[in-house]
């Protein structure tokens, strides 16, 4: 059993410049209490990814507390330049992790091979290879998976879709995405399952949490000691702001995810039920 979360930010410490903001209505600085991450261990998270757009807040000196922190308390992860993967071990069980984001200080998303070149590295090695990305454009005008590149605010953010595929012919088992802040679709792909993003689980105060921005799913993924996709469940999630993330009653996550899915891959195998079973249907 693998918890695995995306890390959005870096923990506090003297070093480290903030970015500058020109607007900071639209612009974040992240950086967490270091006793934070106190509690994402007593979450019982394992591994977590470190490439996103707000890890580099405070430059090449936060990344570098942020490791150290993380390292102290044995946690695996991956996504920086200087730490572009990890092997651990868990249940007799070997896992490969690595993750990628098109921003700086993070492995890049948008360099293809090379992430192809590390998932196989990492198939090598490892039972399970488990591959994370951080990208997409942001909001609930993109909510749909797309072929090609996405730009936000002016910026290449590559394609997820490319990306998912070619970790996936590289050896990957599992592929978690993350960015957009909304839900988006499942894809069965070569058996190996791909979750295009998971939306917001847990934020601090002013962001923006109504419509598809404040309900996410948790998605549980089981697959056999090669790897192979067989089955799954997913576990409607909300924030009403203060408080951090509680169940959906109301399951809008897996209704979400369920339309997402029969829309944007509607011939492939992978089926989402309407209580969020995953299954595949040969």
């Amino acid at each position: 059993h693998i918890l695995f979360g995306n890390l959005e930010g870096g923990f506090e410490g003297k070093l480290g410049t903030p970015k500058n903001c020109k607007d900071t209505t639209r612009c974040y600085v992240f950086r967490m209490p270091a006793h934070f991450a106190n509690c994402i261990q007593e979450a019982g998270y394992d591994v977590l990814s470190v490439a996103n757009n707000h890890v580099n807040d405070f430059g090449a000196e936060g990344r570098q507390v942020t490791a150290h922190i993380l390292d102290s308390l044995g946690f695996a992860y991956a996504g920086f330049i200087t730490h572009p993967w990890t092997v651990f071990e868990k249940g007799g069980v070997t896992y490969g992790f690595a993750a990628f984001a098109p921003n700086k200080g993070c492995m890049d998303l948008k360099n293809y091979a090379e992430a192809a070149r590390i998932t196989r590295m990492l198939d090598s090695l490892a039972d399970i290879v488990i591959i994370s990305f951080h990208g997409g454009a942001e909001g609930k005008d993109h909510q749909h998976v797309v072929r090609g590149d996405e730009e936000y605010l002016g910026y290449n953010r590559g394609s997820v879709y490319h990306f998912a595929h070619r970790v996936v012919d590289a050896g990957a088992d599992v592929v978690f995405g993350h960015g957009p802040h909304v839900t988006r679709a499942l894809e069965l792909y070569g058996n190996r399952l791909i979750c295009y993003s998971l939306g917001n689980f847990a934020t601090y105060r002013r962001f923006n949490l109504s419509g598809p921005n404040g309900f996410a799913p948790i998605v549980k993924v089981k697959v056999d000691r090669e790897g192979c996709f067989l089955g799954g469940e997913v576990v409607s999630i909300y924030q009403p702001g203060e408080g951090g993330p509680r169940i959906d009653p109301a399951g809008r996550a897996v209704a979400k995810l369920k339309t997402l899915t029969e829309l944007d891959f509607p011939d492939q195998e992978l089926v989402v039920d309407d209580d969020g079973i995953l299954w595949k249907n040969d």
